[in-house]
């Protein structure tokens, strides 16, 4: 954000945030913290603790010490954060996508720092990962909770290590997958309400990640592997017995029956014909149009050796590219496709708000190695973006009013329709 339009906003912005010193009672830890949020919404190249502070005019390990060992509650500023985005936000139709992003780091001494994939470079590379759950609703979003990834090969049970970062006892490994219901759990508590949420492969591919999405009555549009396999139809299954045989102990678990179909990848489903492609107009770029194809069909997927929940299987083949995706979808057997493609195809939000966090707050400019301050930079991060994305959304809703207001009477002005149903001329085979 740039200065000037940073001093505009600055009665705005000391409103914002008197909402957060429920978890910052002492008057220099408010100060720091003023200090550090502004410093993010800053035109800074570099928007560290160190950079932030000289700009401020104040001494660098001032700000340091906030982040490492100022006595401030930030896990409620983090539950107040979620708080003011349900009071400002709440939309019944409020979609969740549960993500990861990644920090390139030197060094192995950065909490859950290790050689892995990291998207930043686009390949395996020493890094730190995050993970995080947006929240959309209608044209807006923005970050509601965040935590750290610690890779189990070298942070789970190495003690000395992780007590060296500063890592609590009660923290131990946790699968992606584990930490993205974690984070549910979290806000669903300070009354984050969701009715879809979307999320990769990564998550999507563990079944016990979608039962937990879908306990809390959320529909989940997820992306799978081409390697996830199941049925189109329900197989037959073998009841425990009661009484036993005279060949051994009697069953206590279902079973597949004899001669049960044997379930199939999902890229292996048709090898031809199939249900017929449908054409989508999933959204508009600068380059024109993104169009995918999709065929649905209702899925059964293996889980554990046995057929799963009856749900949705989508796959979608982008026009240009020929490139294929493969979603399920716990939605009603009665959902029209484009609600589905709706949620599925939510995900470039959480693409964006990384962008915008990384490249408007600093979220990837923590310069820290302990656990507690990269905890404390991450929440700092999305208090800042949330204040950003609420500043651009009133800035939005002004300029659409006044647009309107210029209209003369009796102009229409065409719908904005993210997810339109397209009809193209011919269906190609897979």
């Amino acid at each position: 954000m740039d200065t000037p339009v940073l001093k505009t906003l600055k009665r705005q912005l000391a409103y914002f945030l008197r909402r957060f010193y429920v978890g910052i009672k002492t008057g220099p830890s408010r100060q720091h913290f003023r200090t550090y949020i502004q410093g993010q919404l800053g035109n800074l190249e570099r928007k560290t603790a160190a950079a932030i502070a000289l700009e401020a005019g104040v001494a660098p390990r001032s700000l340091q010490e906030f982040l490492e060992i100022h006595r401030w509650d930030h896990h409620r500023v983090r539950t107040r954060l979620q708080e003011v985005v349900t009071q400002a936000y709440a939309h019944p139709q409020a979609i969740g996508q549960i993500d990861e992003t990644s920090y390139a780091k030197k060094g192995d001494q950065t909490c859950g720092v290790q050689r892995q994939y990291c998207g930043a470079t686009g390949k395996k590379d020493n890094c730190v990962v995050s993970v995080h759950l947006g929240y959309v609703a209608d044209a807006f979003h923005t970050l509601v909770d965040s935590d750290v990834y610690l890779p189990e090969e070298t942070w789970a049970h190495d003690a000395d290590r992780c007590q060296a970062a500063g890592i609590p006892d009660e923290v131990s490994y946790r699968p992606k997958w584990q930490i993205g219901l974690d984070l549910l759990a979290r806000s669903w508590a300070q009354g984050v309400r969701l009715a879809y949420l979307c999320a990769d492969e990564i998550y999507g591919r563990c079944h016990h990640f979608r039962q937990g999405v879908a306990e809390y009555g959320i529909i989940y549009g997820v992306e799978v592997p081409c390697s996830l396999k199941g049925w189109t139809q329900s197989p037959p299954l073998q009841t425990p017995s009661t009484h036993a045989s005279s060949t051994g102990r009697p069953r206590t678990q279902t079973r597949l029956a004899p001669g049960a179909p044997t379930p199939r990848r999902v890229d292996r489903l048709w090898q031809r014909g199939g249900p017929s492609w449908e054409a989508f107009h999933v959204k508009e770029t600068q380059k024109g149009p993104v169009v995918w194809e999709i065929r649905s069909t209702r899925f059964f997927p293996w889980e554990e050796g046995l057929p799963g929940p009856e749900q949705w299987l989508l796959i979608a083949r982008q026009v240009l590219t020929g490139e294929h995706k493969y979603f399920l979808c716990n939605a009603p057997s009665d959902t029209p496709v484009e609600q589905m493609i709706h949620v599925i195809f939510s995900r470039w939000h959480i693409e964006r708000i990384f962008e915008e966090a990384k490249g408007q707050v600093g979220l990837d400019h923590f310069e820290v190695r302990h656990y507690q301050p990269l905890i404390r930079h991450l929440i700092l991060s999305m208090v800042s973006l949330f204040f950003l994305m609420q500043e651009s959304d009133q800035i939005q809703e002004k300029k659409i009013y006044l647009e309107r207001a210029s209209r003369s009477p009796g102009t229409r002005c065409a719908a904005s329709v993210s997810y339109t149903h397209l009809t193209l001329p011919t269906n190609r085979e897979v």
